[in-house]
């Protein structure tokens, strides 16, 4: 339905594409991967005329309808609801609805007998026919579906349009593309203004949508759930995987075995080929070998690596030691001119422990963490820091103090001058910043490079209890991973807002919601707070249709037994696809836990081996490193027993409710 031929665009001495050619097929969802400028943002506006290319390298197939969600925000005209906006996404068929009445108008005007009546039955029953191809006759419903499902309210949608922030303009742009309906999805990064009821919303809509999609995301969750085919852009060549985001992790490090090995034997046999020339230049006899073997080498094909070879490892200092309880959150509430954010919020947070804030946009997480992190001042309540916390928050506003005289290293340099200029090159390599990037002012640097930096300097400052809204917001998945795994490490504690979810699922061990102004605390991560929170909405509606007793006296017909029989069969399937849906994401959590546990577990007969051995102790440097390591190893294996143990209790919980149940037949 789309090919991308020959392209190739080239920056100096840059390829951003090296003769790409690529196609879309109907039906295919995929992902578009690269670390950040790659050139994917670039391809998906090539893709969707956006960006202009030379005749022939774009191809489309005829009466192909595309919907392109960018990372711009467009202008809307002013004086238009909400509502109004969003409705035209329908505009060609409030066209040919007008044109229709008009039709219909004339038609009651024009006698039967006159020149120009046939020819108007004519146009009244083509426009007629492709108005019932259309859904205008749902228009309002689907208008009404979207809109909520993107986190919007009833009371908003008579606002005018431009009274909404930038994040609410990006979600009416991607509900105007998602009523529109196109064969063509072409998305850059659709999730990056939704919150995570909003996100799993989005990511369930689009399960079913029959059209082919494209899609440019940093959320590795998002598109695991969604992608059946992934495009990777890497040093200016596109390669096609089979599968979603992680099957593409594992067959690319297959493939790049085999490309490493080839790299490998090609530099060998240049350095061999450079030998032999060095060595019998100047020999006349040689000349000829000498001048065919540089002709040989001209001709070789070089075999580069990706980018993403250079792997970045980073790790947080550890933290200075605290009290047991780190913080004590009492009745605490906030209002902003007579509108309640939250009241009476309450939690504790103990050392060690990784909170997760999560609450749709506007539930007041930012309020939450800025109240924590001392910006805010509360109404009513009280906070609690333990004995010896110290704290480092990174919020937006970060991006806009750094001083802009100073350049990136130094900015880091400046905050803690216990890290060797080895680890501090190494966390802003974590963060994009390599080679000479080290060295550039952070006046010149872009609104997401200096928000990239303010991260990395919270991060390098000395603290036991790190607080951090959207954190993810600017890094590439591989970035992410870098990060995620830092703090999964780290022996402080942490309270995160984030929409990411595969980012923050696998260090935090308790989430807190905000939601209607109350906070809840669910004791596991998001996969558990999803879970949980999924299991209830869907057991809710059950509640309302119990079906009605018999009354006494009645006597079943035969009729009345065959329904009721094929009734309980439906119930029965019913339940037995609930249990299955309600067990699914447990069991995964029961999967990766045992496969964790014996990992750690093989480990740790491994280090208690180590310890076991008298002459390990003449060196302290070793046995302090191997002893942390047991250490921390110990509270990771409680963690994941625990998870385990949850997660087993909710799978038992729910055969005991469900697969026990029995219905009447």
């Amino acid at each position: 339905m789309l090919a991308i031929n020959q392209l190739s665009i080239q920056f100096g001495s840059k390829h951003l594409f090296k003769n790409v050619s690529v196609r879309v097929h109907p039906g295919e969802k995929i992902g578009l991967v690269g670390v950040n400028g790659a050139g994917k943002s670039t391809l998906l506006k090539i893709m969707a005329q956006v960006k202009h290319v030379d005749d022939g390298v774009l191809t489309r197939s005829k009466n192909i309808s595309i919907g392109y969600l960018p990372q711009e925000i467009a202008s809307f005209a002013p004086g238009r609801s909400l509502f109004d906006e969003a409705k035209t996404a329908f505009a060609e068929a409030l066209a040919i609805q007008k044109e229709l009445d008009q039709v219909n108008q004339a038609l009651g005007t024009v006698p039967p007998e006159a020149a120009g009546f046939a020819d108007l039955l004519h146009r009244q029953g083509d426009l007629q026919h492709r108005l019932d191809q259309s859904d205008i006759f749902t228009m309002e419903s689907q208008i009404e579906r979207i809109l909520l499902g993107l986190g919007f309210s009833q009371s908003d949608f008579g606002k005018d349009s431009i009274s909404f922030s930038g994040g609410w303009l990006m979600r009416l742009m991607l509900a105007k593309i998602l009523l529109a309906k196109p064969d063509l999805l072409l998305l850059d990064e659709p999730t990056n203004h939704l919150d995570i009821e909003s996100l799993t919303w989005l990511e369930e809509f689009l399960k079913n949508h029959r059209g082919a999609m494209v899609m440019i995301s940093h959320d590795r969750a998002f598109l695991d759930n969604l992608t059946t085919v992934t495009w990777e852009i890497s040093l200016g060549d596109l390669t096609v995987y089979k599968g979603n985001y992680s099957k593409y992790l594992v067959d690319k490090a297959n493939r790049m075995i085999i490309k490493r090995a080839a790299y490998e034997n090609q530099q060998a046999m240049i350095e061999q080929t450079m030998k032999f020339v060095d060595r019998f230049r100047s020999k006349a006899t040689k000349a000829t070998q000498v001048q065919s073997r540089l002709k040989q080498l001209d001709k070789i094909e070089m075999i580069e690596l990706d980018e993403t070879e250079n792997t970045i490892a980073f790790r947080f200092p550890p933290s200075p030691p605290s009290g047991r309880t780190v913080l004590e959150v009492e009745d605490m509430s906030k209002q902003f001119g007579g509108q309640p954010v939250f009241r009476d919020l309450s939690f504790t947070l103990q050392r060690g422990e990784k909170l997760a804030v999560l609450g749709v946009n506007g539930a007041g997480k930012s309020t939450l963490v800025k109240i924590l992190a001392g910006l805010i001042t509360p109404d009513s309540g009280a906070i609690r820091f333990g004995h010896n916390v110290t704290i480092s928050y990174f919020g937006q506003h970060q991006a806009q103090e750094l001083d802009s005289r100073y350049t990136v290293l130094e900015t880091l340099s400046h905050v803690n001058n216990e890290l060797s200029v080895t680890q501090t090159r190494s966390l802003l390599g974590a963060f994009l910043f390599r080679g000479d990037d080290v060295d550039k002012k952070v006046g010149v640097l872009s609104g997401g490079e200096k928000s990239r930096v303010a991260l990395a300097k919270m991060i390098a400052t000395p603290a036991n209890l790190l607080i951090l809204d959207e954190p993810t917001n600017h890094l590439d998945i591989q970035s992410q991973e870098v990060l995620q795994e830092a703090m999964r490490q780290y022996d402080g504690s942490i309270i995160v807002v984030s929409h990411n979810r595969y980012f923050a699922n696998s260090f935090v061990g308790k989430v807190l919601e905000i939601k209607g102004g109350h906070g809840t605390i669910f004791d596991g991560n998001i996969d558990y707070y999803l879970h949980k929170t999924h299991a209830e909405a869907a057991s809710t509606p059950q509640k309302k249709t119990a079906a009605p007793k018999t009354q006494p006296g009645d006597s079943p017909t035969p009729e009345k037994q065959a329904k009721k029989g094929k009734d309980s069969r439906k119930l029965q399937a019913d339940l037995r696809q609930q249990k299955t849906r309600e067990i699914a994401p447990l069991k995964k959590i029961v999967a990766q836990s045992e496969q964790e546990i014996e990992q750690l577990e093989g480990r740790k007969t491994q280090l208690e081996q180590a310890m076991a051995d008298p002459v390990l102790y003449q060196d302290q440097d070793r046995f302090a490193e191997l002893n942390n390591e047991y250490t921390t190893l110990g509270k990771r294996l409680k963690k994941i027993y625990a998870d385990w143990e949850q997660a087993q209790a909710g799978i038992e919980e729910i055969e005991a409710r469900l697969g026990e149940a029995d219905v009447e037949g």
